[in-house]
C-alpha cells in the first residue's frame, strides 16, 4: 500500500509500516529524528501543503497526529477561548476533510481535547497504552474513516500502586519540564505503533 503518516519526526509507524513492505512516507516541518534529509522517506514542510500536492485518493492509508497543544483539555486554563485554540481546530479540521479526499482509509490522532467540538464529531475510539502491553496512560483519541477500530493486543492490569509508570502518585504525568517535553509525550507508543502496523497494514 502508499502509506502517508502526518506530523510525525519519529519514524515509528512509518518504520513499522515499511518493514511490512509497504510504500511510506511521513512529513513534518521538523526534520525526521531517524533520518537524512537525503533519505527520502521523509518530507519535511507544512502537512497541508504536502496533501494539497498530492492527488486525489493518492494513498491507500493516512495516518496523522496533528499537534496538541492548543487542541487538549490538559491545556484549558491557558488557551480555552483563545485564537490560537479556534486557529488549531479550524487547522485541524480542514486538514482530516481533506486528508479524506486524499486517502481511501484515514486515522487522526489526539488526546482528549475540543475536536469533538468540529465537524470531524466525537473521537471514533479511546486506547490507552496500557491496552498494547505499554505499562502506561495517556488516553489518546482516534477518529476514522474507513478504518476499522484498533483492537487491544495486551491489556495490563492497574498496578498494585494505583498508578502508572508516567504518572505521579496522584496520577499526573511525571515527566518533566523541558525543551523537548513535547516530542517526547508525543512519541507514539511502540505497543499502538505495532497494533496500528499488524491490523491496519493487513488490510486489502
Amino acid at each position: 500500500m502508499k502509506i502517508a503518516i502526518l506530523c510525525e519526526t519519529s519514524g515509528t509507524i512509518r518504520e513499522l509500516m515499511r518493514e511490512k513492505g509497504h510504500d511510506v512516507i511521513s512529513c513534518d516541518i521538523l526534520p525526521a529524528d531517524d533520518l537524512s534529509p537525503s533519505d527520502g522517506h521523509h518530507w519535511q514542510g507544512d502537512a497541508m501543503k504536502f496533501l494539497e500536492d498530492s492527488d486525489d485518493g493518492e494513498f491507500d492509508i493516512l495516518i496523522a497526529h496533528p499537534p496538541c497543544q492548543y487542541l487538549a483539555i490538559s491545556g484549558n486554563a491557558h488557551h480555552a477561548n483563545t485564537e490560537n485554540r479556534a486557529n488549531a481546530m479550524k487547522w485541524t479540521e480542514d486538514l482530516w476533510n481533506l486528508a479524506k479526499r486524499k486517502a481511501k482509509r484515514v486515522a487522526f490522532e489526539n488526546p482528549v481535547g475540543v475536536l469533538g467540538h468540529t465537524s470531524m464529531g466525537k473521537a471514533t475510539q479511546y486506547i490507552q497504552p496500557w491496552m498494547f502491553g505499554d505499562p502506561e496512560s495517556k488516553k489518546t483519541g482516534l477518529w476514522l474513516h474507513n478504518l476499522p477500530n484498533l483492537e487491544p493486543t495486551c491489556i495490563l492490569p492497574t498496578p498494585e500502586c494505583g498508578y502508572w509508570e508516567n504518572q505521579t502518585p496522584s496520577g499526573q504525568n511525571k515527566l518533566a519540564p523541558s525543551p523537548d517535553r513535547w516530542k517526547l509525550r508525543s512519541k507514539t507508543y511502540m505497543g499502538i505503533g505495532l497494533a496500528i502496523a499488524n491490523q491496519w497494514g493487513e488490510l486489502d
